[in-house]
């Protein structure tokens, strides 16, 4: 037979649960923390300190592992690891503004366990200097990297066995004669929280093998065993360590020695190479994993030249993001110290994993169908995972959690105004109606108050084409946080009308104003709008205001009597336009309210005054006619009165008419447009009449019931 020759069109290597999860996983939680760190933190916590902080540790990265399970058993999810789950989750804004964090905290952990490695080989070597030393391990890991991922994974087969061999020469250690076994020690030289910052890197690589998922045969199925069993056999492990410490070492060595394990393990070369297979391990797993977010955030286009690091090989090397990544690393190795790489990253994974617990309880919570794990979790694991790193990231520092927060919520504003464009969906718009349908359930247990009336208009269309004024004068009274419903009613070109009332409405957009509307089919316009108001009328969020224009056909005179009668059965406010054909709404600076003291009906009519004259930022005149002189005084204090119980602007202006209605109307303060109140009979010759002896735009409006201007 004939030896298959690879070329370039083979599909790249794929990778086992063994190869591309759980060692990877292994050897970079077992890495540079456990042999520097670790002793330690026994010797300022004592055992039980140590198990504490081991466990709580734990139990962040077992429910993140638990939550990560369940995610890539639901989705499949592509290249990017957390990254991707995040963007197929929540979107890309949200992806990428957790992604680059992730970025910035993988490519810093390079950066840490090339410097444990340092440690470690001065130790042997102490001559040389730090820098150089930290420099070539950055280029030799960049040429493994770049070489491919297939041969950084057969290393880490070799450093699995050294580090194995490291471990049972600790596990062998003969007790000192000085050691004090102490359950629970002073903290000396840091607090608890301080202690956990700087360890709780050393849990932190169940990522490594989740950033494969690119390049994983079956990611759905490996990175759920892969990373739970890395985080149990890390678990045994770091507990047996801290044990054998606490029991076999003194707690004041162990505080002040660094290499303490080293230097009591059985054979110490064993702990030596171990130190030096584990950080080099972890800094390669880094290095492996942190260009492939870089290349995922970048097909995304989430961040900038991601022409260039979007690029791959033939066999699905990210090069060029690797290359970038080395330097940032070399960066932060002249820059920073372990301790302080420690902690950062501390901020940076708590984050991540933070808001992928956060995915997982609100998916939960939602009971949407497409959520069908097939590793299924209880609810509150995802709900203690994401609680718990938000609140131990306020524990560790308040100030910089703030910022950390602060940087996250930047990015996705960022990212939410370039437009990003995904080719699969996301449950933003799920959550945001479950939420939506929650508020809305509890909107309806509480019955609609005077104190909280906004304009929510009911607008009948009959034809698209003669509205466009109109929307001028409804977008400067529903503005802000007011909305309107637009239909009307065909029983033909359904689709184009459809089109054409969406198109009327898109100067509503930017607006403040939520808009909608639908075309009824159906023969009669006045059946159809009372389907519609009857269909709205059990709403939580129902419209409360009926707008409606009439002009000189009297032809619609009866249509409109009856649906301001239907609105009114409704108990909705009826508003009804007479607009000037060639003024239209003026300068939109007055605006003219004529009220009678007799007439309770003329609170919206005083609301919608209100909203013009701020809206225009202008002046509201408040009139009132008074039958004869005598009665000027009594109708002066009565504006008086409207005005201190409406809470008028004080550039109000007070004017009372003396004489008969109609004689009035050409003696009023010019204004840009007249709103009067509506009696029950809608006599609209008369309302055609008052329009043209003021000519100006006019509104007639009559209250539901359900207004007080002095709410």
């Amino acid at each position: 037979m004939r030896k298959k020759t690879i070329t370039q069109t083979d599909p790249p290597a794929k990778f086992s649960t063994i190869a591309g999860v759980f060692i990877p996983d292994v050897l970079t939680i077992l890495g540079v923390i456990m042999y520097l760190r670790l002793g330690w933190m026994v010797g300022n916590a004592g055992f039980a300190g140590a198990v504490a902080i081991i466990l709580l540790a734990k139990t962040v990265t077992t429910c993140t592992g638990l939550s990560m399970a369940s995610l890539t058993t639901n989705i499949k999810i592509g290249a990017g690891g957390a990254y991707s789950i995040i963007s197929k989750s929540l979107g890309l804004e949200a992806g990428g503004s957790i992604g680059i964090p992730l970025y910035i905290a993988q490519t810093l952990s390079a950066a840490l366990y090339i410097i444990g490695f340092t440690e470690g080989w001065l130790r042997i070597f102490p001559g040389h200097p730090p820098l150089i030393v930290s420099t070539l391990v950055c280029v030799t890991v960049l040429v493994i990297s770049y070489i491919s991922a297939s041969f950084a994974i057969r290393i880490q087969y070799v450093i699995m066995g050294i580090i194995a061999l490291s471990l049972l020469s600790v596990a062998f250690m003969p007790v000192a004669s000085d050691a004090d076994f102490i359950l629970v020690g002073e903290f000396e030289d840091a607090g608890f929280w301080e202690i956990f910052a700087i360890f709780f890197p050393a849990v932190t690589g169940i990522m490594a093998g989740a950033n494969m998922s690119g390049d994983l045969k079956d990611p759905r199925r490996s990175i759920p065993a892969g990373t739970l069993s890395a985080i149990g056999v890390t678990f045994l492990i770091y507990v047996t360590l801290a044990y054998l410490l606490a029991q076999r070492i003194s707690l004041g060595e162990l505080r002040g020695n660094q290499m303490a394990m080293m230097d009591h393990a059985l054979w110490s070369p064993l702990v030596t190479a171990g130190i030096l297979a584990a950080t080099f391990s972890s800094a390669l797993g880094s290095m492996v994993g942190a260009p492939r977010i870089l290349q995922a955030l970048s097909a995304e286009k989430s961040v900038p030249f991601n022409a260039i690091f979007s690029k791959k090989t033939a066999n699905n090397e990210p090069r060029n993001a690797t290359i970038f990544t080395a330097v940032i690393i070399e960066i932060a190795i002249v820059a920073g110290n372990l301790d302080t790489l420690a902690s950062l990253l501390t901020m940076f994974f708590l984050i991540t994993y933070g808001t992928l617990n956060s995915i997982v309880f609100a998916q939960q919570s939602m009971h949407i169908i497409s959520f069908r794990p097939t590793f299924k979790i209880p609810r509150f694991v995802s709900l203690l995972g994401a609680v718990s790193c938000v609140g131990i990231m306020f524990l560790i520092d308040f100030f910089f959690s703030l910022v950390a927060g602060a940087v996250v919520i930047i990015l996705y504003i960022h990212l939410a105004r370039k437009g990003l464009e995904s080719e699969w969906g996301d449950i933003r718009g799920g959550m945001l109606l479950v939420t939506a349908e929650q508020i809305s359930r509890l909107a309806a247990k509480f019955p609609r108050h005077q104190i909280s009336w906004k304009p929510d208009l009911l607008i009948p269309i009959d034809d698209t084409k003669v509205w466009g004024a109109s929307l001028l004068l409804i977008r400067d009274i529903t503005r802000p946080l007011g909305s309107i419903f637009a239909f009307t009613v065909k029983n033909h070109d359904v689709e184009e009308t459809e089109k054409e009332l969406k198109e009327l409405l898109l100067p509503f957009n930017g607006q403040k104003v939520i808009s909608a509307s639908t075309v009824i089919e159906g023969e009669s316009f006045l059946s159809g709008a009372k389907l519609v108001i009857q269909t709205l009328k059990s709403g939580t969020l129902r419209p409360n205001t009926l707008f409606l224009t009439f002009g000189e056909d009297e032809g619609n005179d009866p249509k409109i009597r009856q649906l301001v009668e239907i609105a009114t059965r409704y108990r909705m406010g009826t508003i009804l336009l007479r607009q000037h054909p060639r003024m239209a709404f003026g300068f939109q600076q007055k605006v003219n309210l004529w009220i009678r003291d007799k007439s309770p009906n003329w609170h919206l009519a005083l609301l919608i005054a209100l909203r013009l004259q701020l809206n225009w930022e202008g002046k509201l005149n408040l009139i009132t006619v008074a039958p004869e002189e005598g009665e000027k005084t009594r109708l002066h204090h009565f504006l008086e009165h409207v005005n201190d119980r409406a809470r008028l602007p004080f550039m109000s202006e007070f004017h009372v008419l003396v004489g008969e209605f109609h004689e009035c109307l050409n003696t009023s303060p010019r204004a840009d447009v007249n709103i009067f109140g509506m009696s029950n009979v809608v006599d609209l010759d008369m309302m055609r009449g008052v329009a043209e002896s003021m000519n100006t735009s006019c509104l007639f409006i009559a209250d539901s019931g359900g207004e007080n201007a002095f709410a």
